[in-house]
């Protein structure tokens, strides 16, 4: 048996091998339990999932429990995480639980942790749940004071009306391009609403693999290796887009007319610009993960705007998206989060902010494509590391002692900035490894940056 992770992203697992009912009742009481200490009389926790197998169980499982454990479930079925989130805050629920493993195969499944506000669970409060959890520090009510489980399937309707309602769209001339446009929602949570979502922008939608059955075509995250199919059918369509979403349908990841990767960090560079764009008022700051590409700072240099980095994690680039008051923020690995929809990233957003920034270039997306910051990112990872922490502090005092013009953040693991290019170097929080990553203004150099750095790792960790 492995282990379970818990991390900033939630509780992941197995199903069958570690996530199994008992290890669920126990998660799903010790929310409960911190629900009740900062619920202030909230009396409900939403629940939604993903649609992979397996999932309408443990959604069983979660939503018995959490009736036993004094509140009311409201069962919103089949949904992204960020409908999840929505209507959390919306509901002025105590909380939400998104079934879900995100990206990962098939056999897992997690659940994700949401706060009243329907953002996700810090450090410091995913260290309070894990204690409650060892200490099994449960209580349930007695028979009179069960709660109960209720089902509401609006909220896929819900989330696309609130999208149509941002302020910043243009939705009248989205619906004059016309766009064709391949989905694969990876038989997922996307599955509907993307669809839906798109054909209310008046796009012409051909589904590829949109049939809710949670079966995955396909490994589930959307890189350009799995998306072998979904370049196919743009081609064979004469589409001019091609939308895939991860099973919980958080990430948006876009094939171009050509059906080549249009590229996740082109994503947010592009979103960012046209947020930027459409703001008269003074705070253009934005937010960005510190692996995200360089490409966001260059635009946002364009409108005299601000760029702040946080560390790795959705809920890291939120906390400090409320610090700054960023109107636009997100992740590289396309995750967009624009919070006068909510904080959280959302494909459905992406999409929309998208579209419109497609329709006032009035071209095809490759061509676009051209017109953003040329960057290319590598990435790798080196395995068997066990004292990461004292390897990448060796590696910061060996760059800094031999270059003087480099930037180091020791904010999340290692990240050193060089006059043209970057490269990132993170530990694992669940695996004795370091992730690298790095970017520079051609592949062949950003390739060469972290073979640098994995060659300069090997000799220090000896």
């Amino acid at each position: 048996m492995t282990d379970i992770i818990v991390s900033v992203s939630g509780i992941r697992g197995i199903t069958g091998d570690n996530l199994t009912p008992e290890s669920i009742v126990k998660f799903v009481s010790a929310y409960c339990k911190f629900c009740k200490k900062y619920s202030r009389g909230r009396k409900k926790i939403v629940i939604g999932r993903d649609g992979r197998l397996g999932g309408n169980l443990i959604g069983q499982i979660s939503s018995g429990t959490i009736a036993m454990s004094g509140f009311e479930v409201v069962n919103i079925g089949v949904a992204p995480t960020p409908t999840v989130q929505i209507a959390t805050e919306e509901l002025n629920a105590a909380g939400g639980i998104s079934i879900t493993a995100s990206h990962n195969p098939q056999e897992w499944n997690g659940l994700k942790m949401l706060n009243s506000d329907g953002t996700f669970f810090n450090a410091r409060k995913m260290e309070a749940l894990l204690k409650i959890f060892e200490n099994n520090d449960f209580s349930y009510e007695n028979y009179r004071r069960l709660r109960n489980i209720a089902n509401d399937d609006s909220w896929l309707t819900k989330h696309i009306e609130r999208v149509l309602a941002l302020e910043i769209l243009d939705v009248n001339k989205i619906r004059k391009r016309n766009l064709k446009i391949v989905v694969d929602a990876v038989n997922a949570s996307g599955s509907e609403v993307v669809p839906d979502l798109l054909k209310r922008l008046g796009c012409r939608v051909t589904k590829l693999y949109c049939n809710s059955s949670g079966e995955f075509p396909h490994k589930p995250e959307p890189l350009p290796e799995n998306l072998k199919d979904l370049s196919a059918a743009v081609v064979r369509n004469s589409a001019d887009i091609g939308i895939a979403v991860d099973p919980d349908a958080d990430r948006l990841v876009m094939i171009t007319d050509t059906g080549e990767p249009f590229g996740e960090e082109n994503t947010i560079t592009a979103v960012t610009n046209f947020v930027l764009k459409k703001n008269n008022g003074r705070n253009k700051n934005v937010t960005v993960n510190l692996s995200t590409t360089r490409g966001v700072d260059d635009v946002a240099m364009r409108y005299g705007a601000k760029v702040f980095r946080s560390p790795v994690g959705e809920i890291n680039v939120v906390d400090e998206m409320k610090r700054n008051h960023s109107i636009i923020g997100g992740e590289g690995s396309g995750g967009v989060i624009y919070p006068e929809l909510h904080y959280g990233r959302d494909s459905l957003a992406g999409i929309a902010l998208m579209l419109n920034e497609i329709a006032d270039y009035g071209g095809k997306l490759s061509e676009y494509k051209k017109t953003l910051p040329q960057y290319s990112i590598a990435k790798t990872k080196i395995e068997k590391i066990d004292n990461a922490s004292d390897v990448l502090n060796m590696v910061k005092n060996k760059v800094s002692k031999e270059s003087e013009t480099v930037r180091i953040t020791t904010t999340d693991g290692l990240k050193i900035d060089f006059k043209n290019s970057w490269v990132h170097l993170r530990k694992s929080n669940t695996e004795p490894i370091i992730r690298v990553i790095a970017e520079a203004p051609d592949k062949h150099e950003a390739a060469k940056l972290v073979s640098t750095f994995v060659s300069l790792i090997a000799k220090l960790k000896k």
